[in-house]
C-alpha cells in the first residue's frame, strides 16, 4: 500500500483487517488503520507510532523509508495503545531517538513502559513551542480531551500539514472504497462525542492556521474540499443535528412492541417525515449512536421488563448519555403487561442531559395495538410532525 503526501512526508501506518471490534466494543466490518507519519530533513522525526497489533509491519514500512538513517524525534501525539502501543519496542531499536511529548504525556507513558526507556532523552513541550527539523517546523497545539488528557496536534508550516491525532479519524482500512462520512461520523460520535467542547476550542485554534493537509491517525489523509470536514466537526461538536427526521429505536422482546415501532415509523413517513428504524436488540449500538446524534428528534418504544426497562433500550441510553446526548426532541412509547414502567424509566435517564424537549403523548400499549393505542400513535405523529 503506497500512499503519497510528499517528497518529505511519507506515510508508514498499517491496515488491520483481522480486528473485529475496535476498542473491544465497535464492530469494524473493513477493519481500521492504524497511521503514523515520518518527516525527512535535516533531522528526521516519526509522528507517532502504531497499535502492537502491527508492530513489525509497522517497524519494516519505517525502516524501508528510512533507507539507513537513524530517527532524532519520536513525536507522540496520543498514549493510546492503538497508536503508542509500539513506543517500547522503537525506543529499544532506536535508542539516540528524543522523545517529545508534553506534562502530561510522560506520566502516562512511565505507566505503560519502564520511565528508564525515555527518561534521559525526552523533551517535554507545550502550547506554541516549535521545534525546527530543517525546512520544515512543526508547531505543537494542545488538544486536552480529545479525547484524553495529553492530547496534541502538530501543525508543520512548510507544507502547511496538521497532524491531528484522533481528529478528522474514520473506521476502515485505507484500502476500502467506502463514503468518509459515514464511517468517520459513526467514529466521531462514540469516541470523542463526549468532548465537544474540547473539540470546540481545537476548532477554534486550527481556525488560525493554513491547513492545506489534514494527517489524521485513523482514516485517509484529507486534501480536498477541507471546509467540508471542518463543518462536519463543528456540527457534530457543538451537538446540533444534521438532518430534520425521527430516528425511531424498537427494543421488544416477543415482537408486539416492534410491531408498535414499524407501524409509528410507516405513519410518519405517510406524513412526509423522514425517519430511520433501528431494533436495538439486533443492529450496532455504535451505528444507533451515531444516528440519534443524526437526526433532530427520536421515540424510543420499549417493552417493560421486571418492573423496570428492558435492558437493551437501557443499555442504548446509558450509551446516549455517556455521549453528552442534548439538543434534542425525544418521545416515548411504553408495552407491558400488567404493570407498564418503560416511559418513566427511560425518561428518569434522559432527564439529567442538555436542552431536550419531551414530546407528548406519551403511548402506553398494553400488550399489542389496539384501535385505541393505534390512534394514540396517530397523535404522537401530529406532534413530531
Amino acid at each position: 500500500m503506497e500512499i503519497k503526501i510528499s517528497d518529505s512526508i511519507k506515510y508508514i501506518g498499517c491496515n488491520d483487517k483481522t480486528i473485529d471490534l475496535f476498542e473491544s466494543q465497535y464492530p469494524v466490518p473493513n477493519g481500521v488503520s492504524y497511521n503514523s507519519y515520518l518527516i525527512l530533513d535535516e533531522k528526521v522525526a516519526v509522528m507517532d507510532t502504531a497499535d502492537p497489533r502491527v508492530t513489525d509491519e509497522w517497524l519494516n514500512n519505517l525502516d524501508v523509508e528510512l533507507a539507513g538513517r537513524d530517527v532524532d524525534y519520536l513525536v507522540v501525539s496520543h498514549m493510546e495503545p492503538d497508536h503508542a502501543g509500539s513506543i517500547k519496542v522503537f525506543l529499544e531499536k532506536y535508542p539516540n531517538t528524543t522523545v517529545v511529548g508534553n506534562a502530561k504525556t510522560f506520566p502516562m507513558m512511565a505507566q505503560f513502559m519502564d520511565e528508564s526507556l525515555f527518561e534521559n532523552r525526552k523533551q517535554v513541550v507545550a502550547e506554541g513551542d516549535k521545534l525546527s527539523l530543517g525546512e520544515h517546523e512543526l508547531t505543537f497545539v494542545m488538544a486536552p480531551m480529545v479525547h484524553w488528557p495529553e492530547v496534541m496536534v502538530e501543525y508543520e508550516s512548510k507544507e502547511k500539514i496538521l497532524f491531528s491525532a484522533d481528529g478528522f479519524g474514520k473506521f476502515g482500512a485505507l484500502d476500502v472504497d467506502e463514503p468518509w462520512i459515514d464511517e468517520a461520523r459513526r467514529y466521531y460520535l462514540n469516541i470523542v462525542g463526549k468532548y465537544g467542547a474540547s473539540v470546540q476550542g481545537l476548532l477554534k485554534k486550527a481556525a488560525n492556521l493554513d491547513i492545506q493537509t489534514i494527517c489524521p491517525l485513523h482514516g485517509p489523509i484529507l486534501t480536498e474540499n477541507l471546509g467540508y470536514y471542518i463543518n462536519l466537526y463543528d456540527t457534530w461538536s457543538s451537538y446540533k443535528p444534521e438532518e430534520e427526521g425521527v430516528l425511531v429505536v424498537s427494543a421488544s422482546i416477543h415482537g408486539n412492541t416492534k410491531k408498535a415501532a414499524l407501524k409509528l415509523n410507516e405513519k410518519l413517513q405517510q406524513a412526509g417525515v423522514k425517519t430511520q428504524f433501528i431494533d436495538i436488540t439486533r443492529d450496532s449500538m455504535s451505528e444507533a449512536v451515531a444516528l440519534a446524534f443524526y437526526y433532530d428528534k427520536m421515540v424510543c418504544l420499549a417493552a417493560t421488563y421486571d418492573g423496570g426497562l428492558f435492558p437493551p433500550m437501557q443499555d442504548f441510553l446509558h450509551h446516549l448519555t455517556a455521549k453528552a446526548y442534548q439538543n434534542r426532541k425525544v418521545a416515548f412509547v411504553e408495552n407491558g403487561t400488567w404493570a407498564p414502567q418503560a416511559a418513566k424509566c427511560m425518561k428518569a435517564i434522559l432527564e439529567p442531559m442538555k436542552n431536550l424537549e419531551f414530546i407528548d403523548p406519551v403511548v402506553t400499549i398494553k400488550s399489542t395495538l389496539n384501535p385505541s393505542t393505534e390512534s394514540a400513535l396517530d397523535t404522537l405523529v401530529a406532534a413530531l410532525s
